[in-house]
């Protein structure tokens, strides 16, 4: 089962990736935009942001949808921003591996091409 301190390493692994807050939530960036977004239990709600091991990613919206697929009830569109491929990620309902994949799913959605192209 996957943790936030999981999602952490994955999301920093990538090139160019760093850490800074989005609305207090810790956010994972690449050039500036946002690919993952923790929870911060007890902090305010932005994007139902406050329960614990619970992370957003920005997907590519087929993506998001093969994703929830293969992980139904794990991985779902968010209610107000799905639709541009902002997605709920429960951690502890994936393994190692899909969380390794989603987040490198959503690196590259918002990575410069010249980065998302080059190997991991």
């Amino acid at each position: 089962m996957p943790t936030r301190d999981d999602l952490r390493r994955l999301a920093l692994d990538l090139p160019e990736a760093y850490e800074d807050t989005h609305r207090g939530k810790p956010a994972f960036r690449v050039k500036a935009r946002i690919f993952a977004l923790l929870s911060q239990p007890g902090g305010q709600g932005f994007m139902g942001l406050d329960a614990p091991d619970v992370a957003v990613l920005k997907l590519d919206r087929e993506d998001q949808l093969n994703m929830a697929a293969a992980w139904p009830g794990a991985v779902t569109p968010t209610e107000t921003y799905g639709h541009h491929g902002w997605t709920y990620v429960k951690l502890a309902e994936l393994d190692a591996e899909a969380l390794a994949t989603l987040v490198r799913l959503a690196w590259s959605h918002v990575a410069p091409k010249r980065l998302s192209k080059a190997p991991a």
